[in-house]
């Protein structure tokens, strides 16, 4: 039994021929329109980690500008004094290399 040559056009039809919704997600509602350098679906730990030093970023400034200690900083963000610890040497360690521009768009989302 031989399947005619449109029937194999149906089961591997082209992208143009497929529904495709662009739900998009937290960060754009469309993935068109989306800042980010790839998608958040293809490589989530980098999205965590990207995510993270974003949040991170925004204790440390906090933490300088308003001139908090650690205990205040923990209550303000609602974290555990260690992790307050653990955001201060990250942000310490990775400050040389850091694209802050870029994290804007994680510190958005």
């Amino acid at each position: 039994m031989s399947m005619s040559p449109t029937a194999s056009f149906l089961v591997d039809s082209v992208p143009e021929f497929c529904h495709y919704e662009d739900t998009g997600c937290e960060v754009s509602a469309s993935c068109l329109d989306c800042p980010l350098p790839q998608c958040k679906y293809d490589d989530p730990e980098w999205f965590q980690r990207q995510r993270r030093m974003a949040r991170d970023l925004t204790v440390w400034s906090t933490m300088q500008s308003e001139d908090l200690t650690v205990e205040e900083a923990a209550a303000r963000f609602s974290v555990t004094v260690r992790t307050v610890f653990r955001i201060m040497r990250r942000c310490r360690e990775a400050a040389p290399d850091l694209d802050y521009l870029a994290l804007q768009v994680f510190a958005a989302a």
